[in-house]
C-alpha cells in the first residue's frame, strides 16, 4: 500500500481475504468526552491531558491534577486498554491517539476522547498501532475541522470516516507481539539515554565544582570576567556565506534543518559572520541557555551574539561551562529588560560575568572526557532513530497485510 493513499479510499481488496474493513465506529464499545475541570495543583487525582500522549502511549511526565467529587472520578476514571484520541490540538498535532496502560488512577481532560473498544473484535493495542500509522493520521488531519489556531475531530466524523482493518483475533495478537517487541528495544533504548545523560550531568558537575579532578591536575582554578577571555565578533557583509541558527539543543545548525524555506527579507549584509570555534548565543534567550560552540562557517540574525574565545580558554570546555545550571542562573542575573520578553544579555553585560577555570591543559583534558560521554550518547540516538524507522517500516507492512504472521490452526 502506498502511504501517501488515505485510509478512506481504501476497499477491501487491498488487504487480505479473511480481513474486516469497518468503519472505527464499528469496533468500538462507547466513546467518551473528557472532565473539563481545571487542573489545581492541590486536586485529589491526576488528569491526563494533550501534553502527556507521547508516540502512541500515555505518559506520565508533567502530569496535572484536578480536584473532581467520587462520582466523577468513578465516569472519568481510566481503565488499561482505553485509548485517548486528542480531539482538539493545533492541526500537526490534532489526532494524536495513546494507549492507556499505567497503573496509576487518573482521569482524562476535556479536550481528549475516551475510545473503548469491543475487545471481542479488535485488539486496543492493534487499534492503537492502526490508529498512529501514518495513513490513519493523515486521514484524521482531513476530518478534523480548521479554525485560526486550532482544528477539532469530531467524534462522529471520525467513526463514520476512518476506517480500520480488522486481521483475525490471533494474526492481531501476533502483530501486536512483533511492534511490542520493537517497543521495547525502543523504550530500553531511550532509557539507557536518559541514564547516559543524567551520568553526563552529574560528572560534568562534579568536575566544574572541582568536587573531581583530573589525575595529574593540582592547581587551583582561577577567576576571570568573560571579556577577558572573548572578544566580540562583529563582522557584517558576507552575504555568500550560508545561512546559520543557533539552537538550544543542537547549537550551531544549518538554518535550513530548522526552517526548510527561508522566509526572511531582512537585509543579509546585517547578519553576523561565526566561525568555527565561536560561541554563538541568543541575546534574548541566554537567560535560558541557548547557546552553542560552531562547527561551521556562516552567517546568522543580528539576533545573536557571537564571541571569540582567546587563547586561555578553550572553546569546548566554554560551551560546557555555558551550560551549567549555576552558569545560566549568571546570565539571568545579567540580563537586562523589564520583562521575560524583553530580557536580554548584550556582550558588554556578558563581559562582566565572572567565571572560575582550570588552566588550558586540564580544560582540555575535561573536554576529552566529557566527549566521550557525548559521542556515546550520539550514537545511542542514532541507534534510536533507525529502530523508529524500522518500526514505522515494519508498521507499514503488517497492518496492511504485505507481510503476514504466522498463526497457528
Amino acid at each position: 500500500m502506498n502511504e501517501k493513499i488515505s485510509l478512506h479510499k481504501l476497499n477491501k481488496n487491498d488487504f487480505p481475504q479473511n480481513w474486516k474493513l469497518l468503519p472505527v465506529g464499528k469496533v468500538l464499545k462507547k466513546t467518551q468526552y473528557g472532565s473539563n475541570e481545571s487542573s489545581d495543583a492541590k486536586g485529589n487525582i491526576r488528569i491526563v491531558g494533550m501534553k502527556n500522549i507521547i508516540d502512541g502511549k500515555v505518559k506520565t511526565d508533567n502530569m496535572s491534577y484536578v480536584n473532581l467529587p467520587e462520582k466523577e472520578i468513578q465516569s472519568f476514571k481510566l481503565n488499561k486498554g482505553d485509548l485517548l484520541l486528542n480531539r482538539t490540538n493545533s492541526y500537526d498535532l490534532v489526532g494524536k491517539v495513546g494507549i492507556y496502560d499505567l497503573d496509576l488512577k487518573c482521569v482524562f481532560a476535556s479536550y481528549l476522547v475516551r475510545l473503548e473498544c469491543k475487545k471481542e473484535i479488535i485488539l486496543p493495542d492493534y487499534l492503537n498501532y492502526w490508529l498512529n500509522s501514518y495513513p490513519t493520521q493523515k486521514t484524521l488531519k482531513r476530518i478534523a475541522t480548521r479554525a485560526i489556531s486550532q482544528a477539532n475531530i469530531n467524534p462522529t466524523e471520525f467513526k463514520k470516516h476512518c476506517f480500520v482493518a480488522v486481521p483475525p483475533f490471533e494474526e492481531q495478537k501476533k502483530i501486536c507481539l512483533q511492534l511490542n517487541n520493537i517497543d521495547q528495544v525502543i523504550d530500553l533504548t531511550e532509557r539507557l539515554i536518559n541514564l547516559k545523560e543524567v551520568r553526563r550531568a552529574v560528572y560534568l558537575k562534579s568536575l566544574m565544582d572541582m568536587d573531581q579532578r583530573i589525575k595529574g591536575f593540582n592547581d587551583s582554578w582561577n577567576e576571570y570576567k568573560l571579556g577577558e577571555l572573548f572578544t566580540e565578533r562583529r563582522e557584517r557583509n558576507n552575504t555568500d556565506l550560508p545561512l546559520l541558527s543557533i539552537t538550544m539543543e543542537k547549537g550551531v545548525i544549518p538554518r535550513h534543518e530548522v526552517e526548510r524555506i527561508d522566509i526572511s527579507n531582512e537585509d543579509k549584509s546585517k547578519y553576523l559572520r561565526i566561525c568555527p570555534g565561536d560561541i554563538g548565543y541568543n541575546t534574548m534567550r541566554m537567560w535560558q541557555g541557548v547557546s552553542g560552540l560552531s562547527t561551521l562557517e556562516g552567517i546568522v540574525s543580528p539576533a545573536y551574539t557571537i564571541c571569540t574565545p582567546n587563547n586561555i580558554v578553550d572553546g569546548k570546555f566554554m560551551s560546557y561551562l555555558f551550560k551549567l545550571p549555576r552558569t545560566i542562573h549568571m546570565f539571568y542575573r545579567y540580563s537586562q529588560g523589564l520583562t521575560s520578553d524583553t530580557w536580554n544579555l548584550k556582550y558588554h553585560h556578558f563581559a562582566q560575568i565572572k567565571v572560575s577555570i582550570p588552566d588550558k591543559d586540564e580544560q582540555i583534558e575535561i573536554v576529552k572526557i566529557l566527549s566521550l560521554f557525548d559521542q556515546e550518547i550520539k550514537l545511542l540516538n542514532e541507534e534510536l532513530e533507525l529502530y523508529k524507522i524500522q518500526k514505522q517500516g515494519l508498521k507499514q507492512k503488517l497492518l496492511t497485510g504485505k507481510w503476514r504472521v504466522k498463526v497457528e490452526d
